[in-house]
């Protein structure tokens, strides 16, 4: 049996780095995750420079480089194999256009940061299976450590668990599900020699493939197919289709030949962002995915749960402070939050629409808008958008 301020249940970036804010604040918190190891592989491991700026607030950026990054060089936009524009950092005086970081190593320095704090425990190996209530409020979990059966008693509990947030569906918080018309095949190749570390935006064959250059000698591959179309693909022939792919980027057709052979080296995943009701309960809070779940459109997803880890850990510090946690107080976390997702969530939607019109000047500007999305906060906007404009003519 466990006595904690907050138990978080959910052990990835998110969940972690609210663990660690928590527990530097002096708040008895308990991370709960169901895998045994924290080594699982992610996709979603681009980091924008909002988040950059918020890990060197709390010094951790630089424990997370030592572990390895790869800051990107450039965004080079292609029609075919014509590449039609590069963004570089140099247009908007910076020293890269975003970050891949392993979430391997994000997560080891969130961990080990905050285990160095008395009151941080972490419990792996442990699958929440219901609610704790008294009087309509939560106060706790029920869990599988193992095979034991543990309780696990909290003033306030939080689901950082995901896009299928088991918290959530206890605590019976209804989510509205959005189809995006269009489903991802992702797989990993080696990276060529020569290979530079950028993000590249090809469209062939009216459909749109990125290709992620990222830490560790490996280029990510992402390719959108029509939404519920894999299990007639994988009737189909292989070669042709990944024929495309070839064409796309020759530099990595030795990589392609020897790692992508058949259908089964993809592995498709299913594309919908979510908008829950309501984030929070007498007693439960819920954030990230498992509040507001993104398309990938952007790689907006583990950039925005941060955000939310940031903002939950001052208004929790402040409920725990006060001895109060109703709903109408955690209510604060979800008002401060849920208006930067809408606008999120509706410019991915309202992008996505965009790539539909598929011609090799307007598409592209519009993947730059969106993979860049600062755009509409920084000054050198009216630059970028000459220097497009003047590459696409």
């Amino acid at each position: 049996m466990f006595h904690v301020d907050v138990c978080i249940v959910g052990a990835g970036p998110a969940g972690a780095f609210l663990g660690y804010l928590l527990a530097r604040s002096g708040i008895k918190t308990l991370l709960v995750e169901r895998h045994p190891q924290l080594d699982r592989e992610f996709r979603g491991e681009h980091l924008h420079s909002d988040v950059e700026k918020l890990l060197k607030r709390y010094q951790l950026f630089e424990k997370v480089k030592a572990l390895g990054i790869l800051p990107m060089q450039s965004v080079d936009f292609y029609y075919g194999r014509k590449r039609v524009m590069s963004i570089t950092p140099e247009m908007f005086g910076n020293s890269h256009v975003g970050i891949h970081v392993p979430h391997k190593h994000l997560l080891g320095v969130l961990i080990d940061e905050a285990k160095q704090q008395e009151c941080f425990e972490l419990l792996l190996n442990t699958a929440v299976t219901g609610l704790l209530t008294e009087n309509d409020k939560v106060i706790g979990v029920t869990a599988k450590h193992g095979a034991e059966d543990i309780n696990i008693y909290s003033h306030v509990v939080v689901g950082a668990d995901g896009r299928f947030s088991p918290v959530r569906r206890f605590a019976e918080i209804s989510t509205t599900i959005r189809k995006h018309g269009y489903d991802v095949l992702w797989a990993k190749i080696p990276t060529p020699s020569g290979w530079k570390p950028t993000m590249r935006m090809v469209l062939v064959n009216n459909t749109q493939i990125s290709l992620f250059a990222s830490t560790g000698t490996f280029v990510q591959i992402g390719w959108q197919i029509e939404e519920g179309s894999f299990p007639t693909l994988r009737k189909q022939s292989f070669q042709p289709f990944i024929d495309h792919l070839k064409r796309a980027a020759p530099e990595l057709i030795p990589s392609i030949d020897e790692h992508i052979r058949d259908w089964s080296d993809f592995t498709m995943l299913p594309v919908q962002s979510s908008v829950s009701d309501t984030w929070v309960k007498d007693g439960l809070v819920i954030m990230g995915d498992a509040a507001h779940t993104m398309s990938p459109t952007g790689g907006i997803g583990v950039n925005a749960a941060m955000q939310d880890s940031e903002c939950l850990a001052r208004i929790l510090t402040d409920a725990i402070h006060k001895n109060d946690y109703s709903a109408d107080m955690l209510k604060t976390f979800e008002l401060a939050r849920r208006p930067e997702v809408t606008r999120i969530q509706e410019g991915q939607i309202r992008q996505e629409k965009s790539f539909k019109k598929i011609n090799s000047s307007n598409l592209l500007m519009h993947m730059f808008y969106w993979n860049m999305r600062v755009l509409d906060r920084m000054p050198w906007k009216a630059k970028v958008f000459s220097k497009m404009y003047t590459a696409q003519k």
